[in-house]
Order: C-alpha cells, then sequence, then structure tokens
C-alpha cells in the first residue's frame, strides 16, 4: 500500500458512469415501479453508496477515505439506464475507486433486481469522466463533438 501520510489533505472528486443495456420492456417496467422484488432504482442507489463507503474491502490496496458525499442517479435512455456517481472527499488520496466501484455495484443491483426478466441485460462502459484534487490537478474526458462523452482520448487539465 503507498504511504500517503505525507500528501496535505485536499478536496477530491470524482465521477464515473457506466450504461447497463436492456430490453425497452424492461426499462418500463423499472420505470413503472413493476419489479416484484422493489423499488428498483431505490436500492440501486443505496447499492451505490454502500459501495463506495466499502471499496477498500474488496479493492486490494485501496486506502480507506473519510467520504464526505456520494451521489448516485440513474437515468432512463434509449439504450436502457445510465449510471452517474459523485464521490467527495477531503483526504490526502482520490476517490477514483470509490465512483467506479459505486458505479458498478449500482448497475448490478439493478440487474440482479430484473434479470427474471431480462437476462440478457449488459453493463458496459463503465468509465472515470472527471477527477479533481490533489497534486495531479483535474482530468476530464473529452467530448466528442456531438456532445457526448467520448470512451476514451483522455486529457489532463492543470490546476485552476
Amino acid at each position: 500500500m503507498v504511504d500517503v501520510g505525507a500528501k496535505p489533505k485536499t478536496e477530491r472528486v470524482a465521477v464515473a458512469t457506466g450504461l447497463l443495456r436492456m430490453l425497452p420492456a424492461t426499462r418500463e417496467r423499472i420505470l413503472a415501479g413493476k419489479v416484484e422484488k422493489g423499488d428498483v432504482l431505490a436500492a440501486a442507489r443505496l447499492a451505490g453508496i454502500m459501495a463506495a463507503k466499502r471499496t477498500p474491502d474488496f479493492i486490494p490496496l485501496c486506502h480507506p477515505i473519510a467520504l464526505s458525499g456520494v451521489e448516485v442517479t440513474l437515468e432512463p435512455v434509449k439504450e436502457g439506464l445510465s449510471v452517474r456517481v459523485t464521490v467527495r472527499t477531503v483526504d490526502r488520496t482520490g476517490v477514483e475507486m470509490e465512483a467506479l466501484t459505486s458505479a458498478c455495484a449500482a448497475a448490478l443491483t439493478v440487474y440482479d433486481m430484473c434479470k427474471s426478466v431480462d437476462r440478457g441485460m449488459v453493463l458496459e462502459a463503465v468509465q472515470l469522466e472527471h477527477k479533481s484534487g490533489g497534486r495531479s490537478g483535474t482530468w476530464e474526458r473529452e467530448s466528442k463533438k456531438d456532445g457526448a462523452k467520448a470512451p476514451s482520448s483522455p486529457r489532463k487539465r492543470a490546476k485552476g
């Protein structure tokens, strides 16, 4: 585990996203609240928050961090549901892993609750969109020309 004891505590933010592709009927069933296991979106948000808090328990060498905020949103899109997670802290190391883990857990919860009606769901495009704070400053994923986020071609921005 990397020693971060000498690093100063700074405000750090990470944003991760993911896409859960599913049948349109599955998405509509979720939105209508007609899934037998209960409120899928509420359960997924809670799972995402819990996963962010427990990230060091299952990602080797990941530092335990005192999180100051975790926001998990799930939005309907044509392909299914998009997941977006923002994690915040004031600490010595970043929260990228917490944001990515949270996005995965939220999407996996949707899968678990809906697998009885749509086993073909696919979790894809889990990626870091933004991180700020610390020595390396701010990093954001470049946008495509049409305004959508690009799957690659990251760029680093200087502090400022």
